[in-house]
């Protein structure tokens, strides 16, 4: 069964596939269709509808809580790779790396051979070795020169 913000996530995809990829959502109507809280869409747009997985979130005050989502598709491939880094803070889990390499495969940016080596070097098993409380930190510096190696070769 799949967790309560891949079926948001989904969702949301949905809509935009249906509107040439941008679309205009109420939180809360949407929230009422995914039978959950607000708080939750806000949580999956905040944290799978970045600037960094090439998508444009603008949400306005009042009106219900109306929010435009539109998914970038005419960024050259660096300028998807900058944005992507610029999406990395000091830290980074494995999954939000999973899924930043994810969507730079899907939208071409690079090989899939090269997302899962960029993956094998910010995984767990790769940093084992690195005290847990600065692991995040150390990811996040692999991921970013990683990507940064990738832009020198595109």
């Amino acid at each position: 069964m799949a967790r309560l913000v891949d079926v948001i996530e989904m969702m949301i995809k949905e809509m935009l596939d249906e509107n040439d990829g941008s679309a205009t959502i109420s939180r809360s109507s949407l929230a009422e269709r995914a039978n959950c809280v607000p708080s939750q869409i806000t949580y999956v747009l905040s944290t799978r509808f970045k600037a960094g997985n090439g998508y444009i979130v603008e949400s306005r005050r009042g009106g219900g809580g109306q929010i435009t989502i539109t998914r970038v598709r005419h960024l050259s491939k660096s300028d998807y790779m900058q944005g992507v880094l610029e999406s990395v803070g000091i830290d980074l889990t494995q999954q939000q790396a999973k899924t930043l390499l994810e969507n730079m495969i899907a939208c071409g940016a690079i090989s899939a051979r090269e997302g899962a080596c960029v993956m094998t070097a910010v995984s767990d098993r790769a940093l084992a070795k690195v005290d847990t409380d600065i692991r995040s930190v150390v990811r996040a510096d692999v991921f970013k020169n990683a990507v940064l190696g990738l832009m020198l070769d595109k």
